[in-house]
């Protein structure tokens, strides 16, 4: 009976150390397009994938059928969604914005520009996994992107600056 049990605890480790080789990457890529850190300095999407990892592994033998990757990732979406609700409702609300290319986004725009653009979701899916309408979705995505596709606003160079005075 012992021997069963440490053979079938074996082949669950082979497999989710297999499943994590494959889909740590992305999945690391995803929280650090969520929190909006920089790729090299990036503890709290380290965090998340630690979370959301040792999450879906808990939950291994349960999954059966269930696809790993969709349970971590969803996981990960709610985690970030719930630490994104406790930062801005919490003591801490007047935290500085997180340098990322995604840094101009709120929390929520970020979510769902990370399912629906990285991950590609369908926004019926999408809305699904935040309890959102979809109609809700659509128009956080679009808000977001024409965010993220302005230009920023540039001051114009000073009239007589350094280049006049070296003259």
């Amino acid at each position: 009976m012992r021997e069963r049990q440490a053979a079938r605890g074996a082949r669950r480790a082979r497999e989710f150390e297999a499943f994590v080789a494959g889909a740590a990457g992305r999945l690391l890529h995803a929280a650090t397009l969520l929190t909006a850190e920089a790729p090299g300095a990036n503890p709290r999407a380290r965090r998340l994938l630690t979370l959301a990892l040792a999450h879906t592994y808990a939950c291994w033998d349960r999954l059966r059928a269930e696809d790993p990757y969709h349970h971590a990732r969803r996981h990960l979406a709610a985690r970030f969604a719930r630490e994104a609700w406790h930062h801005r409702c919490g003591p801490g609300r007047n935290r500085r914005r997180p340098p990322g290319a995604l840094a101009g986004l709120t929390a929520q725009e970020r979510l769902i520009i990370v399912l629906r653009l990285y991950e590609g979701l369908a926004e019926e899916q999408a809305a699904a996994l935040l309890g959102l309408p979809a109609d809700r979705v659509r128009v956080l995505c679009d808000r977001a992107i024409t965010t993220l596709t302005r230009a920023p606003v540039r001051r114009a160079p000073a009239v007589g600056g350094a280049g006049a005075a070296a003259s």
